[in-house]
């Protein structure tokens, strides 16, 4: 593991982090607890979570909860100085938060002391956006987005309204930094350059889906972390469980998989051949898949902190074993084969 910065900031992170959207659904408070113990032990110092989590499903009774159990480790323990702890507030939604309602300048005032009190801390290291109001790509909407009825003016209003509220929680020491999330290499930018214009803080980060299996990142967004100094937060690093081969022949009772019955439309009649082609390079180059996996995302061209969950604590003993694990030459070579014989399988 190597210590990274986020974008511009002076904040360190480790190269991977600790999700936490189980927390307080499939993980119950103590494994919550000995899982944010394990990963500070093993030298992991970033701690990812949401306003909206738990997940699988996400409801309405349940929202907050896992920043509540990550307050609650932080007031039980004592160890807030160890951890860079990083939450997101939703955007639109089906009715979870806010009766539908997402986030501007108003909402996030609002919703940053709320995350400050679930979370019982003083400050917020890194405070994200979930999603862009304006839509996205995300979540398997790229096969079919249409941006055209898009209104750019009010697009960049919204985003100056949002960059002001946040510098005055910069400014009252409620935040240290922002960040993005499941956004846009034209978003960016935008995001970048308004608060430049205006000076207003910048994003330093962006949480988006990567992983072997998922690589929109790989070419505009890529472009955009190199040249505006944005770290890239990659969410799913282990496809939802699929590169662990736990899918490949049967649905494990309690996983993802049995809950939300595609793991949020992957499963598609491509995924598990092409799931096969990274496990099979694994077990030829005598790696574990799950180890490959992580150890690729270091490997980028870019900054990375590769975000990974764990339902338990056997879960994340496993992937922490591999934090040391480093890939060949030929094993990156047979991996960039491999995506160009088989890209985007979902």
């Amino acid at each position: 593991m190597q210590k990274i910065a986020l974008g511009g900031s002076d904040i360190m992170v480790t190269d991977c982090c600790l999700g936490t959207m189980t927390f307080g659904n499939q993980t119950d408070r103590a494994d919550a607890y000995a899982q944010i113990d394990m990963a500070l032990d093993a030298g992991i110092n970033f701690l990812d979570t949401a306003e909206m989590y738990p997940v699988n499903p996400i409801r309405a009774e349940t929202v907050g909860l896992s920043e509540t159990i990550v307050g609650e480790w932080i007031a039980k323990t004592g160890r807030r100085s160890e951890v860079v702890i990083a939450t997101k507030v939703s955007g639109n939604n089906p009715g979870w938060v806010r009766e539908g309602y997402g986030y501007d300048g108003a909402v996030i005032r609002q919703t940053v002391d709320a995350s400050l009190r679930r979370l019982q801390t003083d400050v917020i290291d890194l405070y994200q956006m979930h999603w862009p109001e304006r839509g996205s790509y995300a979540f398997r909407q790229n096969w079919t987005y249409d941006p055209s009825g898009q209104d750019r003016q009010q697009t960049m209003d919204h985003m100056l309204d949002v960059l002001s509220a946040l510098d005055d929680c910069v400014k009252a020491g409620k935040i240290r930094a922002i960040g993005m999330s499941n956004e846009s290499a034209w978003g960016m930018t935008k995001w970048i350059d308004q608060a430049t214009a205006a000076g207003l803080p910048r994003m330093v980060s962006v949480q988006n889906e990567y992983s072997l299996l998922f690589r929109l990142y790989d070419t505009d967004m890529a472009e955009m972390a190199v040249n505006e100094d944005v770290t890239l937060l990659a969410y799913s690093p282990l496809a939802c469980g699929l590169l662990t081969g736990k899918y490949q022949h049967d649905v494990p009772a309690g996983s993802r998989l049995s809950i939300n019955g595609n793991l949020g439309g992957r499963m598609t009649p491509r995924t598990l051949p092409v799931t096969q082609v990274y496990l099979d390079l694994a077990r030829d180059h005598g790696v574990d898949p799950v180890h490959m996996a992580m150890a690729w995302q270091a490997t980028r061209p870019f900054p990375v902190s590769a975000i990974f969950g764990a339902t338990n604590t056997g879960q994340l003993a496993h992937i922490l074993a591999g934090r040391d694990t480093m890939l060949t030459d030929e094993l990156l070579a047979a991996i960039g084969a491999a995506h160009r014989a088989h890209p985007l399988p979902y």
